[in-house]
């Protein structure tokens, strides 16, 4: 069997679910070849998705459209591309019921520019058509053989249709000008990084949300699914072993029904499908079945790997653990969604951003057609606009409601801390005034989770803060950061109930915890930032009660406990005076704490007299403490007068504890 070996590929489409896959195992797999990427980002696309690739030097990523022939032209020549895979379209068959100009334009004209540049340059000694099993249309229920790549050709929508014309062109230029053309037609694809207009993706996010799953129709059609990966694999053997002029099916014997698809995800999540699956009117036409034979595949030496069970779980467990990675997606979860079909993306909002110049990563902007859930001419009109990082945390959550509670604009931010690139588009999205950084990584559940995840723990609490300290001072912004007074504990000249507290000055002298750890380390080095405050809060404490990250809810429900005092800080006091010094613009290092200190037993003695009178508690030494921790824990007293300076009105932890917290939940 004759192999072929590239030099330089052009990806088109690279940036979306697919191609991706292939793009960045490609890329991976093969540092010899070169390998181009063309992406105009639209909707379903994002940069993101490319991360893997981002690096390494044999990867290029240019934004553009297939349709500008100029572009692709200039492309072909300038990298000396041998070899095409055009995988660039629009796929979302409900779309293609409500914009179906837009499908003819992306499949068929797009398809049609990138073979004339093809036919003009005359080097092109690979073009890899990826297409789709729709255009062989419905296959019969009780047909126990699959179309064959030689089936006749019978689309039954505007999406399959347009993708049909585009293997017609294909074919044409392959016979007309000796053009070596492959195309290639699969099945279902799904995994981590699609879109959630795509059925498996939408029914994870939904059953996420503890929702409905819609199902079109009864949900009797049936559709067969293959995982992403298997299917990168498929198109790196066809790449190397395919045949010009063939056609090439990428597909699996195993069949679902829709139905059954949403049942098994409702058994991932413990959902009984009886009441979470509802369904819905169908749509104009809805395919009972696509089946494909994939035997020419497989006679190259391809098979399927991943079972459908372990596909399902790799899937569900991406989505768990990237919720926020296309951003606010709501419409696309509608049973019937309608995109936007508008090209860019977040690109379009890059400032000085030229078609054909590498762009810079970051998430693509889902454009989805739901009304803005905020007031967007205030937020002009606003002298300030936040960014605020850390929405799943307590203290970030707490953030964005008082800034609705002030009328302060804000948004939260979707990047990772530690992906640069993914902060800069961001701030390029909001414009923000401020960046309120509240992410990071304090343990699950506690921070003995850090002694054992101690990679993890530095790739957020010191590069990410540190990556967005950088950014924000590049962009001349002020960054309050939450930090931690967990860096010090009682020494010699700080003893334990002496009132001599450790100042913004001090050298942390605690690294007992290797969470307390990176947090010193992270303030030394932000020292030297003139654009960053820091806020040192210790064991913080809410009015919320129910909240089990609350120190007092905490200390409530253990055992025993250690009677030591410390400085804390309550959050209802101060964290609108944190807003406030975003106002003031001040900067530096503050012990972000109430006056004075209390011990566990004090807070208990509250907790008995205002909130349930028959609370009883234990208390134990701090050696006894050592022997169920991993880590030990910080105690000391901090110095808040530079903050009472500031903010003559703040009340000492005694008296903010009962005004904020014991009054408010006192149970008359």
């Amino acid at each position: 069997m004759a192999s072929y070996t590239p030099k330089n590929i052009l990806i088109t489409g690279a940036a979306g679910f697919i191609a991706s896959h292939v793009a960045n195992r490609l890329v991976r797999s093969y540092p010899d070849y070169k390998i181009v990427v063309l992406d105009k980002l639209d909707y379903c696309s994002s940069l993101k998705n490319l991360l893997p690739s981002k690096s390494s030097p044999n990867f290029k990523f240019v934004k553009g459209d297939i349709g500008s022939a100029d572009l692709v032209n200039y492309l072909l020549i300038t990298e000396s591309i041998d070899t095409i895979m055009h995988f660039a379209a629009q796929t979302h068959v409900d779309n293609s019921f409500g914009n179906s100009f837009e499908f003819t334009k992306n499949n068929i004209y797009g398809t049609h520019v990138l073979l004339e540049a093809c036919k003009v340059t005359g080097q092109i000694r690979r073009f890899i058509h990826v297409s789709t099993d729709e255009v062989y249309g419905e296959t019969e229920e009780d047909a126990v053989v699959g179309n064959h790549e030689a089936s006749q050709l019978l689309p039954t929508n505007p999406y399959s249709a347009t993708k049909a014309g585009a293997e017609m062109l294909v074919m044409a230029y392959g016979r007309s000008y000796g053009l070596p053309v492959i195309t290639t037609r699969g099945n279902n694809v799904y995994g981590p990084n699609q879109f959630p207009e795509k059925l498996i993706p939408k029914f994870i996010l939904l059953a996420m949300q503890g929702k409905n799953l819609p199902i079109h129709g009864d949900g009797s059609n049936v559709r067969s699914y293959l995982y992403c990966e298997d299917v990168a694999e498929a198109f790196e053997v066809v790449l190397h072993k395919g045949e010009v002029g063939h056609v090439y099916n990428i597909g699996t014997k195993k069949e679902r029904r829709v139905v059954d698809v949403a049942k098994d995800i409702c058994r991932l999540f413990s959902m009984d499908p009886e009441t979470c699956i509802k369904f819905v009117e169908n749509r104009p036409f809805n395919d009972q079945r696509y089946f494909l034979d994939d035997q020419k595949l497989k006679d190259l030496g391809w098979s399927e790997r991943t079972t459908w069970e372990e596909g399902l779980k790799k899937t569900m467990a991406w989505y768990i653990n990237n919720p926020d990675w296309w951003g606010d997606v709501t419409g696309a979860l509608l049973p019937h969604p309608r995109m936007l079909m508008m090209p860019g993306g977040l690109e379009r909002h890059f400032e000085g951003s030229e078609e054909g110049k590498p762009a810079p990563f970051g998430s693509s902007n889902t454009r989805i057609v739901v009304p803005s859930s905020k007031n967007t001419s205030s937020q002009q009109k606003h002298p300030f606009m936040f960014l605020i990082y850390g929405r799943t945390g307590w203290i970030g959550g707490l953030l964005g409601k008082l800034c609705e509670k002030q009328g302060i604009p804000y948004e939260y931010g979707k990047g990772r801390l530690e992906d640069r690139s993914s902060l800069l588009a961001d701030l390029q999205n909001v414009k923000p005034t401020h960046v309120f950084n509240a992410a990071g990584v304090t343990g699950r559940p506690n921070v003995d989770w850090c002694e054992s995840h101690k990679t993890e723990t530095i790739r957020t609490n010191v590069a990410g803060t540190l990556t967005m300290a950088d950014v924000c001072r590049e962009h001349g912004i002020l960054m309050i950061n939450y930090a931690t007074g967990c860096i010090f504990e009682y020494n010699a000249t700080h003893p334990e109930g002496s009132g001599i507290g450790f100042k913004e000055e001090d050298k942390p002298n605690f690294i007992g915890s290797f969470y307390s750890k990176t947090k010193a380390m992270v303030e030394e080095l932000l020292r030297d930032y003139d654009n960053v405050c820091t806020l040192r809060v210790r064991m913080p404490i809410s009015s919320d009660l129910s909240n089990p990250r609350n120190f007092i809810t905490k200390i409530s429900r253990y055992n025993k406990v250690v009677n030591i005092p410390n400085s804390m800080t309550i959050l209802d006091e101060l964290l609108p005076i944190s807003i406030e010094m975003a106002k003031r613009n001040l900067k530096g290092i503050w012990n972000f704490t109430n006056p004075g200190v209390v011990s566990h037993n004090e807070i208990l003695e509250m907790y008995r007299d205002y909130i349930d009178p028959n609370f009883k508690w234990s208390n134990f030494t701090l050696e006894e403490q050592a022997k169920v921790i991993v880590a030990p824990r910080s105690n000391n007293e901090m110095d808040a007068s530079k903050l009472k300076t500031e903010f003559p009105e703040l009340l000492s932890i005694k008296e903010s504890l009962i005004k904020y917290v014991f009054e408010p939940n006192k149970k008359t």
